[in-house]
């Protein structure tokens, strides 16, 4: 009697992907508002589910890699344990997490305490409780800025009016207000230069007097642009006069406020041979 050959039956169970471990969270703390970026490691995390800090999903989290996740930890308080979720159940060790309450921060100044209302002045703000910080505002319009440290912010002033109110937010709340002050740019206005002549080769250092000179951007000699020049304060600066063709010249400043009146000039003569 002819017998039909049949495949021999494997008693042996499918493999089952094991289940995740949790072996260390980097921060360890973090504000109990919220919105901490966690470094979560372990293993066993490829297609992780969930991950918790306590009883709460964390507000969001991407799987890097097998054995890392990094996740948005969640409003809170006090100490959780952190736990990664897969199709193959729950890690069980006991990691924690702790949420600490951010002090509010404190603004005690603002340097310099004015700018021209076309705004990109470069204020440094001092106080403390910086770390963290999420926003910078004059008025209620927001400014970029830069965290120095937890005592130092230095921020780009927007465009505004008038007297507003510098505050810096953070996870732990709003800060008081320091004032800063929105000035309106006035023309420049030139009364003199000395030497009011020098060698046609450029090169003269000359002192220029007027108005409205400390925000100057700008010195010309007929269209040339000075070699150099330095504020010295609102009513002075110095400057280095470039190459010419001998004749009188126009000298004119220009600021935010605009170009002044070439009223001033500035005669470039042939060194006598």
């Amino acid at each position: 009697m002819n017998r039909s050959a049949h495949p021999p039956i494997s008693s042996a169970a499918p493999s089952l992907a094991a289940t995740p471990t949790v072996t260390s969270v980097s921060p360890t703390s973090g504000s109990t508002a919220g919105g901490t970026a966690v470094t979560v490691t372990g293993t066993g995390f490829t297609g992780a589910t969930a991950v918790r800090f306590g009883a709460t999903h964390a507000a969001s989290f991407v799987v890097n890699s097998d054995t890392q996740i990094t996740a948005t930890s969640p409003v809170g308080s006090g100490t959780v344990q952190v736990t990664v979720t897969t199709p193959s159940g729950t890690s069980y060790e006991f990691v924690t997490y702790t949420y600490v309450t951010a002090p509010v921060p404190s603004l005690t100044s603002v340097s310099p305490t004015s700018g021209p209302a076309s705004g990109g002045t470069v204020v440094m703000l001092s106080g403390s409780g910086f770390s963290g910080a999420t926003a910078v505002r004059f008025g209620g319009v927001s400014a970029a800025f830069t965290v120095n440290s937890s005592a130092q912010i230095t921020a780009t002033a927007p465009p505004g009016s008038g007297t507003v109110a510098v505050s810096v937010s953070t996870p732990g709340g709003t800060s008081n207000g320091v004032s800063f002050t929105y000035v309106s740019a006035s023309v420049p206005v030139l009364t003199s230069v000395s030497p009011n002549s020098g060698p046609a080769v450029g090169g003269t250092t000359v002192t220029l007097t007027g108005t409205g000179l400390a925000s100057t951007t700008a010195v010309r000699f007929g269209v040339t642009p000075a070699i150099s020049f330095t504020v010295v304060s609102d009513t002075h600066l110095v400057a280095d006069i470039p190459a010419g063709a001998a004749g009188p010249v126009d000298v004119t400043v220009t600021s935010p406020g605009g170009t002044s009146t070439p009223v001033v000039y500035i005669r470039v003569v042939s060194p006598n041979i």
